[in-house]
């Protein structure tokens, strides 16, 4: 890990800064859309204006990219966002935001394409996984380390609104002066739905859902805090603990998938993830309890996008596996555009609770659509497994081709292995013979 560090720190280090801004704009807005008087289901559609521009990102910036070169579309996407950043408090209006949140979703989704290529470029063949596990933990950790940041300005003024805009700009000089010349690539195909659903019901079926889980968790924990009266610090710290869930409860997840059948493992954090979101419905008034919630929500819905990667894989040959993963990210994203909407009309008819609702019903409705699969499919005796790897539902295309060639440089050398162990008993039969 010392070894990855040792050659990506400039990449981690802008890394870091822009999930820290990325993690307060998004808090925030929720924050101050309530001190604006804005309805629920308006802060929902700005929330989810974030999510279709950046499911269009994924699309439109790798032909961006290959038009013009990285280190443009690196500086232009990132001068937008700090620009944006800075307008929001001086247009304070649902329509404003909601275009504001198209565009810096698009630039988020361009930058990270542009990023993990670089991550790419910058490691050998034999330390890929642990850099994607690295990048990760800095993405998990910055969006932490945001929400402490909210509690040291006034979210009704104009300098925490600053604040994300220096920290997006500052990100870019550590990655454009240290790195090496990004490399080209190409874009992930998306494999058509309906031959994805036929490979896998539940994989397609379950991102949809884990998209719309994540987004709620990313966009909407905000709103609840604010409209049950929550102060900035106590909504920094429910936001902060369900991330740290996710962050923590990643590689015990991981290491489990690997040696039991993956679909116990999604009913059962399925329904420990309702389990938790009903508590929290019940017994949200009490901030300790509310904190323990959180926990288990982040720890049990933030694995479960990369456990339904690697369940899909599972069924698909070694040419399918990039056109699968396209194709899933495309599903999670529709997912992570409706999960805020939803969210918010449900908020607006039963109230603030209805956010653990919306929650229950995604959970509980992942396990009963798991337990049914079990019964229409039997697990294959000789099944291959792909191994689990820690990605988040806001992975690109490049990071999600990282996997799949780290998997596949596993298993190649997994495969010589087997056969220079199996040439070394035939010639020592041969001898003995």
């Amino acid at each position: 890990m010392f070894k990855v560090l040792g050659a990506t720190w400039a990449l981690m280090l802008g890394m870091l800064l822009l999930m820290v801004g990325n993690g307060i704009q998004g808090t925030l807005l929720g924050i101050r859309g309530e001190i604006e008087g804005f309805s629920t289901f308006e802060i929902s559609v700005v929330m989810s204006a974030y999510f279709v521009g950046f499911l269009g990102g994924s699309q439109l910036a790798p032909e961006l990219i290959r038009r013009v070169g990285h280190v443009r579309v690196f500086a232009a996407l990132g001068s937008l966002v700090s620009a944006i950043l800075i307008l929001y408090p001086a247009m304070t209006h649902p329509l404003a935001w909601t275009v504001g949140r198209v565009v810096i979703g698009f630039c988020f989704s361009g930058v990270y394409v542009t990023a993990e290529s670089w991550l790419n470029n910058s490691v050998d063949n034999a330390n890929r996984g642990k850099a994607l596990s690295l990048y990760m933990i800095v993405q998990m950790s910055g969006i932490v380390a945001a929400q402490g940041l909210l509690t040291l300005g006034d979210p009704s003024g104009f300098i925490m609104f600053i604040v994300p805009s220096v920290l997006v700009s500052v990100s870019f000089a550590p990655i454009l002066l240290s790195v090496s010349p990004a490399p080209a690539f190409g874009t992930v195909k998306r494999m058509k739905l309906r031959r994805l659903y036929e490979v896998s019901p539940l994989g397609c079926i379950g991102i949809m859902i884990t998209g719309g889980v994540y987004s709620a968790l990313f966009g909407m924990a905000a709103v609840y805090g604010a409209a049950v009266g929550m102060t900035v610090p106590q909504i920094s710290a429910f936001i902060a603990v369900i991330y740290v869930g996710g962050l923590v409860c990643q590689f015990p997840i991981g290491w489990a998938s690997d040696r039991v059948d993956r679909r116990v493992l999604i009913l059962a954090l399925g329904i420990a993830g309702a389990v938790a979101s009903l508590g929290a419905f019940f017994f949200g008034d009490i901030f300790t309890l509310l904190l323990v919630a959180a926990f288990v929500i982040g720890g049990t819905s933030n694995p479960l996008y990369a456990l339904l990667l690697a369940y899909t894989n599972d069924y698909v040959e070694f040419d399918e596996m990039a056109a699968t993963s396209g194709g899933l990210m495309f599903l999670n994203g529709i997912g992570a555009i409706v999960g805020p909407l939803a969210t918010g009309w449900i908020m607006g008819t039963l109230g603030a609770p209805g956010y653990f609702l919306f929650l229950v019903a995604l959970m509980a409705g992942l396990s009963v659509y798991a337990a049914w699969r079990m019964t229409q499919r039997a697990t294959p005796e000789n099944l291959d497994n792909t191994s689990y790897a820690p990605i988040l539902p806001s992975a690109t295309a490049v990071a999600l081709e990282e996997w799949v060639e780290d998997w596949q440089d596993q298993e190649r050398e997994d495969d010589a292995a087997d056969a220079a162990k199996a040439l070394a008993e035939d010639s020592h039969r041969e001898v003995e013979a």
